[in-house]
């Protein structure tokens, strides 16, 4: 099970912030690693999937994300 766990083993963040070191796009899903303590290949592989599924509405919720959290 610790391939699941968080890699970053910095400080507890306080809320939900941008990853732009380790991100790939925009670091919604290195934010939403640390914030959660899971990995963030899971969040990529979820937000890949629902986007396949949910018709392109995922790719406009982490554009939301990208620029509020931003």
């Amino acid at each position: 099970m610790s391939n699941l766990t968080n890699r970053n083993s910095g400080p507890p963040q306080d809320g939900f912030r941008l990853d732009k070191n380790t991100g790939k796009v925009f670091g919604v899903c290195s934010g939403l690693a640390n914030w959660s303590g899971v990995d963030a290949l899971i969040w990529r592989l979820g937000f890949a999937g629902a986007t396949l599924l949910g018709f392109g509405l995922p790719v406009l919720i982490y554009l939301a994300i990208a620029f509020i959290a931003d």
